[in-house]
């Protein structure tokens, strides 16, 4: 299939390339692709919350009363849940959140949101983010001029120009194509990819 690569700093179509119908034109698959982004969404959590039981907690090896004739519930010690100082009943333990997404699905489901983005007119192709100085102003009126105050820009190779004038601009997301994910991808009303990013993405999604 054939997209429209425009002019970035133009607003204007410029030419056209040519990609892969498998990458860029698959079914949208809703359930693989919440499946995914569920088990990113999972492997980013820490899990390192901990609390003590009742084993876990120092001291309590003496009994704190004798067991009978005091009136109150027979005790063997003061580190058990019901006491001020004792352990957690049911305590949190670190673990591990991640789950397992094989290689095949993840493409699978990168595919699919990409081709839901064009066809929601969602996904932009543009020549090259020309940014000649490291300065928000200019690139805020560039995205404001053409309408774009959600967007996450992607590009084949970041530079430290682009990096610096996009860093402080809110609602805006700057990415590689090595490292792109699919919750970056669904998290912004558009995506603004350069003709490079574009062949990197089709070669390894394709």
């Amino acid at each position: 299939m054939d997209l429209t690569v425009r002019d970035f700093a133009a607003g204007a179509d410029k030419s056209t390339v040519t990609v892969s119908d498998a990458a860029f034109a698959a079914d949208f698959n809703e359930s693989l692709v919440h499946q995914v982004v569920v088990a990113y969404q999972a492997a980013a959590r820490a899990g390192t919350k901990a609390q003590k039981t009742r084993s876990d907690v120092s001291g309590g090896g003496a009994k704190p009363f004798r067991q009978k004739g005091s009136g109150r519930a027979r005790a063997g010690t003061t580190r058990g849940p019901l006491w001020r100082t004792g352990g957690v009943t049911f305590a949190a333990r670190p673990r591990n959140y991640e789950q397992k997404v094989n290689r095949k699905m993840y493409r699978a489901a990168m595919r699919s949101i990409l081709s839901e983005l064009l066809r929601q007119n969602r996904l932009r192709i543009v020549d090259a983010f020309n940014v000649d100085t490291p300065k928000t102003k200019p690139l805020a009126d560039l995205l404001s001029k053409q309408e774009l105050t959600n967007v996450l820009l992607v590009d084949g190779d970041l530079t430290e120009n682009l990096y610096l004038a996009t860093r402080n601009l809110p609602n805006v997301g700057l990415l590689d194509a090595t490292s792109i994910d699919p919750v970056s991808l669904m998290a912004f009303d558009h995506v603004v990819m350069t003709e490079a990013a574009l062949k990197q993405l089709e070669e390894r999604f394709a």
